[in-house]
């Protein structure tokens, strides 16, 4: 079902086990860049260039703050509900030992998403945001790289982040802290230009 989809059409939602199940059974591609939002599936643009050189960029900076206090995790999935299973380009998660074999992370498990856009700023904005607020992701990044910009999001409650700010290029030589990690990204937005 497509996002265009009329709001008064009926729709067959599925559940993230019937997302898993299909996948199992073959239904979805084995390369299908797909997430689970609101009970639908939804393609994911492929990462061009810039996408990839910023989540590699934000991996390595990432690894270099938290080193073995905590979990990044990359393009995998973060299981919000029964009916929302997204993939956000980075995650900060909460160290387990069993690193998350038993059950995917959870909004609790976050201590950072990031989501970096390129072309999909508006469904990042519209509908990743306030899922992320929903169900506790502590702090939320959505880096935008045409604007070059990124709008830091913490404090979530009933389904927004109380604390919200824009960080532009000039701003983001400043490190930032998430939990008791500082983060350092000086070059996020020099190497789009």
């Amino acid at each position: 079902m497509s996002a265009t989809t009329e709001d008064w059409l009926p729709r067959h939602r599925l559940t993230v086990e019937d997302y898993h199940r299909m996948g199992e059974m073959g239904l979805l591609a084995p390369d299908a860049r797909t997430e689970l939002i609101n009970g639908e599936i939804i393609d994911m643009t492929p990462p061009g260039s810039r996408h990839s050189a910023i989540v590699t960029y934000l991996t390595h900076a990432l690894t270099a703050a938290v080193g073995k206090a905590a979990l990044i995790s990359v393009q995998s999935p973060l299981r919000l509900n029964r009916m929302n299973e997204p993939q956000p380009d980075l995650q900060i998660l909460r160290r387990r030992d069993d690193f998350y074999v038993k059950a995917l992370p959870a909004g609790a498990d976050v201590l950072l998403a990031i989501e970096v856009a390129d072309s999909t700023l508006r469904y990042d904005r519209q509908i990743k945001l306030p899922l992320y607020a929903k169900y506790g992701v502590a702090e939320f990044w959505l880096v935008d790289l045409n604007a070059k910009q990124m709008t830091r999001c913490r404090q979530p409650r009933e389904g927004r982040y109380d604390d919200v700010a824009v960080i532009d290029a000039a701003r983001i030589h400043e490190p930032l802290t998430v939990d008791t990690f500082r983060i350092e990204v000086p070059r996020l937005f020099e190497l789009v230009e």
